[in-house]
């Protein structure tokens, strides 16, 4: 069975997930590549050293967002999202992005990547001596998908009924 997931199961699994698929485009090529995210409601809050994605991302700001949920074979959620790459520069601006994304919940073991600076998993005393650059997502539209294999819903509506 397929389905809509609503504004509200959207919103559960931005909060939820922590790592994405992000898309962009220039120079005639498309670039796709993961990253660690944070969600607070409004952007999208991402950390990366420089390279190919922010180059790309400088030059067409139009990014694509993906994350998903595998729970078994045919049982899944998927999210995508469509919005504005923006650079998070400011002293101010960038200091309350790090705290976003390092006040998130992450899994007990996370990979070298995510880890956000050398004191990991510690914050130095000035969150602007992070290196690497902060972007946010402006979110400009969303939309959710889920499939639910129908044996298993079958199933567990025979147990439970």
């Amino acid at each position: 069975m397929f389905g809509t997931l609503s504004h509200e199961e959207i919103e559960a699994m931005l909060r939820k997930q922590y790592v994405c698929r992000i898309g962009c485009y220039a120079e005639g090529r498309i670039y796709v590549v993961p990253l660690s995210y944070a969600y607070d409601g409004e952007y999208i809050y991402c950390h990366t050293q420089e390279g190919m994605k922010t180059r790309m991302m400088r030059e067409n700001p139009g990014v694509c967002f993906e994350i998903d949920s595998l729970e078994s074979g045919p049982t899944w959620k998927s999210v995508i999202l469509w919005g504005r790459f923006e650079e998070v520069t400011g002293k101010k601006e960038r200091s309350n992005a790090l705290k976003i994304l390092l006040h998130r919940v992450y899994p007990f073991i996370i990979s070298k990547k995510m880890q956000l600076g050398r004191d990991w998993p510690f914050e130095p005393e000035d969150l602007n001596d992070i290196e690497g650059v902060v972007f946010r997502v402006n979110i400009e539209e969303m939309t959710g998908r889920y499939e639910v294999n129908d044996e298993s819903w079958h199933i567990n509506s025979k147990i439970k009924g």
